[in-house]
């Protein structure tokens, strides 16, 4: 499978890991009434601080990766729902064992693919753009520039407001300079499952994943 978003220069693809929300701060509570704003920048501001201190982040140490997406991206980010997005109608019909691996391929795929991005952080800083007012808060986009040497980046977070004890907003697309993530996977996974179904899907990443480690 080509990625469009692999003509995008890992340069720009930085955003992605700005984006995740990999928080600094362990275990903190905050206000189930915290503004979206508010989030992206606070994500956004520890992700590049946490990033800049970890020198092993910064050289693609794919197991420190791996740990640091589980354990402060995830919380963040609707995972689920992106890869239900990603896979489209097939993803009711796939097992639960199916939906399980094609998460675990999905995030496998993302993170191997722009860890090379990590080293090139440095000096960006994320200007937050105004919120359209109206949206619903299962839909909700919010707007900002990844700014630092070279153009500005674009990149969009959409947003959901997760309801009961622990509220707050979770990621589930992001837009890099004008691609949504989810809209460019489904294209290429409704390909694969046309092809062969969802075993053909989920063989197709984890051949990709393989290829990917063994070329980093």
């Amino acid at each position: 499978m080509k990625n469009t978003l692999n003509t995008i220069s890992r340069r720009y693809f930085v955003a992605t890991f700005v984006a995740a929300g990999l928080s600094a701060t362990a275990g903190t509570v905050w206000a189930a009434d915290e503004a979206p704003e508010a989030f992206i920048k606070r994500i956004t501001n520890e992700t590049l601080d946490t990033i800049k201190a970890d020198k092993a982040l910064r050289n693609g140490d794919m197991g420190k990766i791996m740990q640091l997406v589980d354990s402060k991206l995830m919380p963040h980010v609707n995972f689920r729902r992106m890869t239900a997005l990603a896979t489209g109608p097939a993803w009711r019909r796939a097992t639960p064992e199916q939906q399980k691996k094609l998460q675990d391929e999905f995030k496998i795929l993302l993170v191997r693919t722009y860890s090379g991005a990590l080293s090139q952080v440095s000096d960006q800083v994320v200007h937050l753009k105004p919120l359209r007012q109206g949206q619903e808060d299962s839909n909700l986009v919010v707007n900002t520039e990844v700014r630092g040497k070279g153009d500005p980046i674009q990149l969009d977070y959409r947003l959901e407001k997760t309801p009961g004890v622990g509220a707050g907003w979770m990621i589930f697309d992001l837009n890099v300079l004008g691609v949504w993530l989810v809209e460019n996977y489904r294209t290429q996974f409704t390909k694969e499952i046309n092809a062969g179904g969802i075993d053909a899907l989920i063989a197709s990443l984890v051949a990709r994943n393989k290829s990917n480690a063994g070329n980093s």
